[in-house]
């Protein structure tokens, strides 16, 4: 039996040691925080949990259209929001706990480290255990960073990570960084009642995302009330009584109640033992893998946040399950992150998959494109849904689905069909010739692929 050590209890590493006790080996797991680590305690399910929230109050604010009569006004008890959100955090870390006790995974509370040789050091409340284990994997995850002009004091101005303590809605929220975690902050404050200012360095929210639904969300938060403040630097945040003031690189001065930090993640890769072991790490000190997850050091594997690959708790779970495969022999194949798809929870959503327009055409890749606006679509016209599309693209070679964008209400759950056209490489034709539910927001997909279709 391999005996085997996974350093992270997050998707990465309670994947993997599902997948390890599966396939017959003795898994002994190492976690900080609990099982499901921070992506479950303070992070992605505490964030998707808030914004469920929101986006039922934004459903109700656009009800009145569907002759819908509120007798008073809809409005978002934080309290009561947030104590739902810690409660879900917590039973479903509880739940992802039963699941590796029942698979025979051995679960410690602690710390641990890896000693020169590549064993692992677990430091718990028993005291020291060293763990002599036939492969290890490293899933521990990043943490928000913060500067020394703003630094958190978990009052007024928060990490993501903090802002489940709030009792009250803010006054005004004012969200600094507009790359995915501030524009989906930003968005369900909104959507919960509270004023808010988006400070962006770049010139548009969503930098790196798709152009056309960058533009459509920005749109979108303008249209409801949010300020977006555009190719603006943060210079310094500091508490002023009981609010907050930040100050841009211009001088110009914002005023608010409080500040959410949204300035990215660092690796927890530190103090770990990983360079003595002969764990490689980048000049951001992520851990550097390859696509079945291997490390510099043999038998060392490394999964997740940690990585740097592509911070999704989906790609995080994808790496730790290849690591174990691989690790244990089993059939594998390697991360292909041109087939991988991601989701971003503002109202309305944004979902994508594949390859994505600016890559297409920066590699000078032929391909045909079509986009399809939902307004257009009979379902979301009964719905009263105005925001949104949806866009195809494929080879113009082969006419197989190479990418898609799909910008609406529940975009996570609509963007399968697409995700799974990219996965099986199939053709425009293929896509277009399955049947879908009439009236469907699905059904623009299908129409989408029907418009790419190639004259023989």
């Amino acid at each position: 039996m391999t005996h085997v050590a996974i350093i992270g209890g997050g998707p990465g590493g309670y994947e993997a040691a599902l997948v390890a006790a599966r396939s017959g080996a003795d898994v002994t797991l190492v976690e900080r925080d609990g099982p499901g680590g921070s992506t479950v305690l303070t992070d992605c399910v505490p964030s998707k949990t808030l914004i469920a929230t929101s986006d039922v109050l934004t459903e109700v604010e656009s009800s009145a259209e569907l002759g819908v009569d509120l007798p008073r006004e809809a409005r978002a008890d934080l309290a009561a929001v947030n104590f739902r959100v810690l409660s879900l955090a917590k039973a479903q870390s509880a739940d992802i706990g039963d699941r590796l006790e029942a698979s025979g995974v051995d679960v410690l509370a602690g710390t641990a480290t890896l000693d020169p040789s590549g064993h692992v050091i677990a430091t718990t409340a028993n005291g020291e255990r060293r763990i002599e284990a036939d492969g290890v994997l490293v899933a521990t995850g990043a943490h928000p960073r913060v500067t020394e002009s703003a630094r958190p004091d978990g009052d007024r101005i928060l990490t993501w990570e903090q802002v489940y303590g709030l009792r009250d809605l803010p006054e005004h929220m004012i969200v600094v960084g507009s790359g995915v975690t501030g524009a989906e902050f930003a968005s369900a404050y909104n959507g919960l009642g509270s004023p808010v200012t988006l400070v962006s360095s770049r010139d548009r929210v969503l930098p790196g995302e798709d152009g056309d639904a960058a533009t459509l969300i920005e749109d979108v938060f303008t249209r409801r009330g949010m300020t977006v403040m555009g190719t603006s630097r943060m210079a310094a945040v500091e508490r002023r009584g009981d609010g907050v003031r930040v100050t841009l690189t211009d001088g110009r001065e914002v005023d608010g109640s409080h500040c959410l930090l949204a300035l990215g993640s660092l690796p927890n890769t530190g103090g770990l033992g990983l360079k003595e072991a002969g764990v490689e790490l980048d000049d951001g000190g992520f851990v550097t893998v390859d696509r079945v997850s291997r490390t510099s050091a043999p038998g060392v594997y490394a999964a997740g946040d940690c990585t740097g690959v592509l911070m999704l708790a989906s790609v995080a779970a994808q790496q730790g399950r290849i690591a174990m495969s691989h690790l244990l022999g089993d059939a594998v194949r390697p991360l292909d992150l041109t087939k991988a798809s991601s989701n971003i929870f503002t109202s309305p959503e944004i979902a994508t998959v594949g390859l994505s327009q600016a890559k297409l055409e920066e590699d000078g890749v032929p391909f045909e494109v079509e986009m399809l606006p939902l307004a257009a679509n009979p379902r979301a016209k009964m719905q009263g849904i105005r925001d949104g599309f949806v866009k195809l693209f494929s080879s113009k070679a082969t006419g197989i689905v190479i990418g898609a964008v799909i910008v609406s209400p529940r975009a996570s759950e609509l963007v399968h069909v697409a995700s799974l056209s990219v996965s099986a490489s199939l053709t425009v034709d293929q896509v277009a010739d399955a049947f879908t539910i009439y009236p469907s927001l699905s059904g623009s997909v299908a129409e989408a692929a029907r418009r790419l279709h190639r004259h023989a």
